[in-house]
Order: structure tokens, then C-alpha cells, then sequence
């Protein structure tokens, strides 16, 4: 039998051109998946933007496979709630979406929440955001401040709660009964680094050949980029033989230049430490991680869950970085990394250069996490999530003797 609509309310923005929707590539992706898993239709409700977001292209709204309605600016997310809705799945991150608790309650409609951002790593985005000054910063820290009630209420409310990430399950996993932690990534079962791959590794590391270090991401200060010169400027003066490949584009990579040429490192030379631009993930970022490089370098001083970790340990990198609430938990289940104290780039080059003359626990640490990697692939990691959704859907249906949702 058919499972109900299901409701996907969104955070990622979509422009109208024409009779034409601009969307982001990868969400057109992730839903075609939602599709393909929920027996019934889907309807996604999304924020109409002003311009095309980054990475995305204008698409037929018809040819979709998904019901598309864009919300415009300042319109409750509750006021897009069809009335034949069976199954809502939102987001707790927006605190527009909160209300959707009481809503779905008072409809007998089933409501999941996605949450990932905790309180802390609100507060921290909102310190260091560099579009705003500090009275800003001040009223944005309060406004998080007053919404956290607000958030953990709905979270309680909630038929299921979806926490991607350990900070997210450490902050709200007792709330609510139906928790489920999952661990975001792209890495299919297909991407994974081969034995062959890891073959070649073990191999360079055996005739101790120069250590291959990677690093990608957006360039921002709240990714931690504007410490990549100070760490290469640490790993310059123990005089290590290293490379370092740095992917991505932000706002700290006009400094970032400047800081490397300072080193004497000149961008897109033939020296150890390069800049590019960011690759695509599939058939760029993956196959230069598995061939190219021996281990991932995190700056990122957030507690946010970057799906960088497990996608490098993927591609048979271990990672390491700093001891934020995301990547320690994940090194220690996972053994597939290091990590130091926070933005201590003085550690994490002495922890490189020790990486450097024990290429034995590089390799173990490779593998550790590779097979980490491979329990926690894309298809796993989203199979538990739709799995979620379909239980407390049939359950919810169950109970009402099979009737459709109230309103329907």
C-alpha cells in the first residue's frame, strides 16, 4: 500500500527563472533518493531566494519527480502544511520550522526533525561572523540564546528526532525517545578507497617517501583557514619534507596567498604547498584523496559535523586536527585520527613531523578509519534515516485504523 505525502521542509534556497527553478545540484540528488525510497509522494517546501544559489541550475520544475513549492520571504513555514500531509520531516536548525511541532500535533500529523547545529556551535558562528559588528554579534548571541527553549521543546515534541553528528546526539538525543544519530557524508560504497589503493600507500610509506598532506573546505575563519600559514609555517621550520595541497575558495585566500608567498611559497608554483580550486566531489576531490594524498589536515575549529571527516577517511586518509566535538569522539571510535588542543598549530605540526617518522601508525590509522568509513556510507547512513520516516509513518497510520491523517 502507498505510504502518505510526505512534507520535506527544507533550509536550502531555490530562485525562480521564468517558468524554471535554479537548485542546488547535490539537493536534487538527495531528493531523487527520497523519491526512489518513499512509497508515496513527496512535496518539498523551500525558501524562494532573489538570485541562483552557488552550484546550482535551472531545472523544469515538472520533470523533478518531487511536488516543488517555493516559499516566499517572511511566510510561515506552517502555512504551506497541506492539509493531506501524512509525514513531515523538518528542520530543527531553522527556527522558522519550530512551530511545526505544535502544528503537526494538533493535526495528528506525524513530524520528524533534522537537527544538527548545537547551542555552542551557534554561539561561536555568530562570534566570529565577520559581516557583523560586535553589537550585532551581541543581539545574534542573545536572539540564539532565546530560541534554544523554543528548539529543545520541538525537539521534544517531535515524533523522531534525526541528529547528524555526535555534538547534535550529545545536546539532544535525551529529548526525545526516536533519536537517531546519523553521520552525514557522500561517500557511496563505490567511492571507497580500494585495496589496491591502500596497497600503493602502505608501499610509499614503506620506502618513506615525502609525506602527502591535503586539506579542503571553504576558506573561512570559522573553518579555521586562517591558521593553514601558521601550520605551514610550523612545518617549515622543523624543516619536514611535506607536501600540502589546499582546495577551496573563501574570503581568507587573498591573505592566505600573501601569508604563503611571505613563506616564500608561491600559489600554483612548483613548490610543496599548493592552492587550488575546489574540485568536483565525485570525480575530482575523491580520486586526487585516494592517490594523492596520506593524510587529511583539519583546521576546523567548530563543533559542527563536517562531512570532510569520514568522507577523508573514505578515501583511506586519517585526519588530523583539533580536539573539536566532532572530530574527537569521531577519532575515538573510529581510530582513524589525531587529534590536539584547540588552534594549537605548534601541536598539530609536532603531531604531523610524528606522523612523519611512524608511517606504521599512519597506515593502521588509514585503515581503521577507511573500515569506519565503510560502515557509515551514504547508503547505510540515509537507508536509517528513510527507515525512520517509514516506521513512525506506518505507526501513525496504524493507529488511526488506516484512516489518512486528520484533514485529509
Amino acid at each position: 500500500m502507498a505510504r502518505p505525502l510526505l512534507v520535506i521542509f527544507v533550509t536550502a534556497e531555490a530562485a525562480r527563472e521564468g517558468r524554471l527553478v535554479h537548485l542546488d545540484d547535490k539537493f536534487v540528488e538527495g531528493m531523487a533518493l527520497y523519491c526512489r525510497e518513499w512509497d508515496g509522494p513527496v512535496r518539498v517546501v523551500m525558501p524562494e531566494a532573489p538570485a541562483p544559489p552557488p552550484f546550482s541550475h535551472a531545472r523544469d520544475p515538472t520533470a523533478l519527480g518531487f511536488d516543488l513549492v517555493l516559499m516566499p520571504p517572511a511566510t510561515p513555514p506552517g502555512a504551506l502544511l497541506p492539509p493531506e500531509a501524512g509525514m513531515v520531516l523538518g528542520s530543527a536548525d531553522s527556527a522558522a520550522q519550530l512551530g511545526l511541532a505544535d502544528l503537526c500535533r494538533a493535526r495528528g500529523v506525524p513530524l520528524v526533525f533534522g537537527i544538527e547545529y548545537t547551542l555552542g556551535t551557534r554561539l561561536r558562528i555568530a562570534r566570529m561572523d565577520p559581516a557583523r559588528n560586535a553589537a550585532r554579534r551581541l543581539w545574534s548571541a542573545g536572539w540564539n540564546l532565546r530560541q534554544e527553549p523554543r528548539r529543545r521543546a520541538a525537539l521534544a515534541r517531535a515524533d523522531g528526532v534525526q541528529m547528524n553528528g555526535f555534538p547534535a546526539a550529545a545536546a539532544y538525543a535525551g529529548l526525545n525517545r526516536r533519536s537517531l544519530l546519523y553521520l552525514d557524508n557522500r561517500m557511496t560504497a563505490a567511492m571507497m578507497a580500494t585495496p589496491a589503493e591502500m596497497a600503493a600507500r602502505a608501499a610509499r610509506h614503506a620506502r618513506r617517501a615525502p609525506l602527502r598532506l591535503i586539506h579542503s573546505g571553504r576558506l573561512e575563519p570559522m573553518k579555521g583557514a586562517h591558521l593553514i600559514a601558521p601550520l605551514v609555517a610550523a612545518l617549515d621550520a622543523a624543516g619536514m619534507t611535506y607536501s600540502l595541497d589546499i582546495y577551496g575558495e573563501g574570503s581568507v585566500l587573498p591573505a592566505l596567498k600573501a601569508a604563503l608567498a611571505a613563506l616564500g611559497h608561491r600559489a600554483g608554483g612548483k613548490e610543496h604547498v599548493r592552492l587550488h580550486r575546489p574540485l568536483p566531489f565525485a570525480d575530482g576531490l575523491v580520486p586526487v584523496s585516494r592517490r594523492e594524498a596520506d593524510l587529511f589536515v583539519s583546521l576546523h575549529t567548530q563543533s559542527d559535523p563536517s562531512c570532510s571527516y569520514i568522507e577523508a577517511m573514505g578515501c583511506g586518509l586519517p585526519v588530523a586536527g583539533f580536539d573539536n566535538r566532532m572530530l574527537t569522539p569521531l577519532v575515538a571510535r573510529s581510530g582513524g585520527g589525531w587529534t590536539v588542543p584547540m588552534g594549537d598549530v605548534r601541536a598539530l605540526a609536532a603531531r604531523i613531523r610524528a606522523l612523519d617518522a611512524d608511517r606504521a601508525a599512519l597506515m593502521r590509522a588509514a585503515e581503521a578509519g577507511l573500515a569506519f568509513a565503510a560502515r557509515h556510507d551514504f547508503e547505510r547512513e540515509f537507508t536509517a534515516r528513510t527507515d525512520q520516516l517509514k516506521a513512525i509513518c506506518d505507526a501513525a497510520t496504524a493507529r488511526r485504523g488506516g484512516r489518512g491523517p486528520a484533514g485529509s
